[in-house]
């Protein structure tokens, strides 16, 4: 209720006081009149300040308004694990994130010489966004080289029908393990089944890509030049494919099928196209296993199926992939590789199954950080030259302090048949990203 009704009840009131009211409550004619006049100036001052309340009211209105709308023509700004701007409109954004993967190796000398040493692993720098419509990214790795010797991702994406397409610099759609980011992997390095083995110096191709997902599957295929950033042009061309499906899908168990097929046509000006075993580690021994001439115009043809559940605390992952390298003469030489690996998460905490990419990811850090035993079995061969055959045992640790940064331990016992060589290695990493 506003004060101007009740002091013009009190003064109605006042006013209606009969005579001999006044009579009985022995006031004076004068005395009334000076309290009406009293009651007169405090009408007069409430209205002056409602004036000014509704006055100011108007002004706080109009003020919020302004801001409201200053707010809504600024950029958005995200500071949490990175750093991210997106436009008013919201039809244009950039991110600029990085990882820092730092090693540290010793070495159980055998047949082979090696050095123990330091090194950045990665360092890379990534920039990605979206305008109008369309996805970018742009990643350089400095621990790779400078200009096009460190360049990773750079591409642009956008939806496309059912699926999305990729066009640019990326990984083909072939391995499960080669398709986790480094951030996520289990181990230091990737198995044989992958660019690190199967598809040496072939992690990053220059193409266009498709893919669809739906909930617990994917479809998703890429047709590429096989020059890679640094590479001559050369008119090789390969194709990839690969496709998944989660029969079983929760937070606590997760059953991970999967399969995939690349194929590498070797034309003119292509590089030879090889597969070797660092078989002990980054920056230790390696073995040739297989190769395809670049002067030869052959053909590389490789098909993997996958298999990795989660069960709780329990991880597994697994890959089996058989390749046909072409020769110039004679028969095509046979490379066969198989790695089973596998994690037990010790405090809490569960690896994260990522459906619309088929592959797994580490798990949620809570306050207290989380510890994960890891230990993998791989193996790669020639199943055309007797005794062209390495494999590894791997045992590890993962500390995940926060979601920003892991420390991880790996002892990597190294068997090459074909010269007898048994070299072991210890690494350390410290890993950081944002």
């Amino acid at each position: 209720m506003r004060l101007t009704i009740l002091a013009a009840s009190l003064a109605a009131a006042i006013a209606g006081l009969s005579p001999a009211t006044a009579h009985a409550q022995q006031a004076s004619d004068q005395e009334i009149a000076e309290l009406k006049a009293q009651v007169s100036m405090l009408m007069n001052r409430i209205e002056q300040l409602e004036a000014r309340d509704d006055a100011q009211s108007a002004v706080n209105v109009d003020t919020a308004e302004a801001i409201k709308g200053m707010q809504a023509s600024q950029p958005k700004v995200e500071t949490k694990g990175g750093l991210k701007v997106t436009s008013a409109d919201g039809k244009a954004s950039f991110s600029l994130g990085g990882r820092l993967h730092f090693d540290g190796y010793a070495w159980d000398r055998d047949l082979a010489a090696t050095t123990g040493t330091t090194e950045f692993r990665r360092a890379r720098l990534t920039l990605g966004g979206t305008v109008a419509g369309w996805e970018y990214k742009m990643e350089q790795d400095f621990a790779g080289g400078t200009n096009l010797d460190g360049l990773r991702d750079l591409y642009i994406a956008r939806n496309l029908g059912p699926g999305k397409l990729t066009i640019g610099h990326f990984k083909p759609y072939r391995s499960m393990e080669e398709l986790t980011s480094s951030n996520e992997i289990l181990m230091m390095e990737r198995p044989f089944a992958s660019a690190t083995g199967l598809f040496s110096g072939r992690q990053f191709q220059q193409g266009v890509g498709y893919l669809v997902a739906g909930d617990n599957w994917t479809a998703g295929g890429t047709a590429f030049n096989l020059r890679g950033a640094t590479g001559p042009r050369n008119e090789g061309m390969g194709f990839a494919g690969r496709t998944t499906w989660a029969p079983m899908m929760g937070t606590e168990q997760v059953l991970h099928l999967g399969a995939w097929y690349s194929h590498e046509n070797i034309n003119q000006g292509s590089a030879s196209l090889s597969a070797s075993a660092n078989y002990a580690g980054r920056r230790g021994p390696s073995l040739g296993i297989a190769t395809s001439p670049g002067a030869g115009g052959e053909q590389v043809g490789a098909l993997g199926l996958e298999v990795a559940g989660l069960f709780g605390p329990v991880f597994f992952q697994s890959e089996f992939a058989n390749a046909s390298f072409g020769q110039p003469l004679g028969a095509d030489q046979d490379v066969q590789t198989f790695y089973l690996q596998g994690s037990v998460m010790l405090n809490g905490g569960r690896k994260v199954y990522k459906a619309g990419n088929g592959v797994f990811g580490s798990p949620k850090v809570t306050d207290r950080g989380l510890w994960e035993l890891t230990a993998r079995y791989d193996h790669i061969e020639n199943q055309d030259i007797p005794g062209l055959e390495a494999s590894a045992w791997i045992l590890g640790m993962n500390y995940y302090v926060n979601s920003n940064l892991r420390v991880m331990f790996n002892y990597t016992q190294g068997d090459n048949d074909f010269s007898g060589d048994e070299t072991g290695q210890f690494a350390l990493r410290t890993q950081f990203n944002f």
